[in-house]
């Protein structure tokens, strides 16, 4: 059913990280916004599900500053997961697939009702409302590898894959216990395993290196876990955003350095600026 102006009638409910029980203290993360009946007047055919948008944060500053030992990284999986529960069982009660979905240290609180120009209009002003700090709180612009972080996530998001890709894998699972790399993102088309990894060159070339170091074992370990090959590339700044220039010659010869290294060891080594086409060739090899 939708208002006289056009406007759709929606509820939405809050996700809260409460890390603590008994202090009840607690940080909005997400928004979880439904369209409501009125089938007619959203132009849905009969019998189809209502549509259910699900968004977290991507500023994790104030869940760390409420509780310093948050899984973070949990978190951003709850996200995807509670995109796959909806769209496995669009009819299923929410209540029920919420529930089983999140961490006893997330709540949700009761519906509320909301009007909205579009479900995506709707979950982004939400967002800003109850979720996203106010700009004077806003972190500063992010560099280093968090900016190549950041681009990486974007960039797969557009192209819709981000849900499908594995995070944080864990070197040790084809190293040796207690290595505690973990490559940034990757997935499996067909035979071959692609793994992403953002390296700055900002600070200088140690995350070149180790990522070098590294590159034998993941690789001769992905073959005998997996029984595939690995393709393994290191996402780093384009050398002119680190003043990698003919006029700052130390810089260059550094840059160079770090891809050099890479790259002797078998790594891939692209730059942001490539990300647009390696998530396309991701959407196309994960057939999204």
């Amino acid at each position: 059913m939708g208002s006289g102006d056009g406007r759709r009638t929606c509820e939405f409910q809050l996700l809260r990280y409460v890390p603590d029980a008994v202090r009840n203290e607690y940080v909005h993360i997400g928004v979880i916004l439904r369209e409501q009946g009125g089938r007619e007047a959203s132009g849905r055919e009969p019998g189809t599900p209502e549509p259910v948008l699900v968004r977290f944060t991507r500023d994790w500053r104030r869940v760390r500053c409420l509780d310093p030992d948050a899984d973070t990284a949990l978190l951003e999986g709850m996200e995807g997961e509670l995109r796959r529960r909806f769209q496995a069982e669009p009819d299923g009660n929410l209540m029920r697939l919420l529930n089983e979905s999140l961490s006893l240290s997330v709540q949700m609180t009761e519906p509320k009702a909301y009007l909205a120009e579009s479900l995506p209009a709707g979950i982004e002003e939400l967002m800003r409302l109850y979720v996203e700090p106010p700009p004077r709180e806003r972190a500063p612009r992010l560099s280093g590898r968090a900016a190549i972080q950041a681009r990486m996530r974007t960039e797969f998001e557009r192209a819709g894959v981000w849900d499908l890709l594995r995070k944080r894998i864990a070197a040790s699972e084809y190293t040796r216990a207690g290595d505690p790399l973990k490559i940034d993102v990757g997935y499996r088309p067909n035979g071959v395993i692609r793994m992403f990894h953002a390296v700055s060159l900002e600070p200088g070339v140690e995350m070149a290196k180790v990522l070098a170091f590294s590159a034998a074992g993941l690789r001769g370990g992905v073959e005998r876990v997996e029984k595939a090959q690995l393709e393994l590339t290191a996402v780093i700044e384009p050398a002119a955003r680190l003043g990698a220039t003919d006029e700052e010659p130390e810089r260059l010869e550094m840059y160079r350095f770090g891809v050099e290294t890479m790259e002797e060891h078998q790594i891939r080594v692209l730059t942001t600026s490539d990300l647009e086409r390696v998530a396309e060739t991701a959407r196309r090899e994960l057939r999204v």
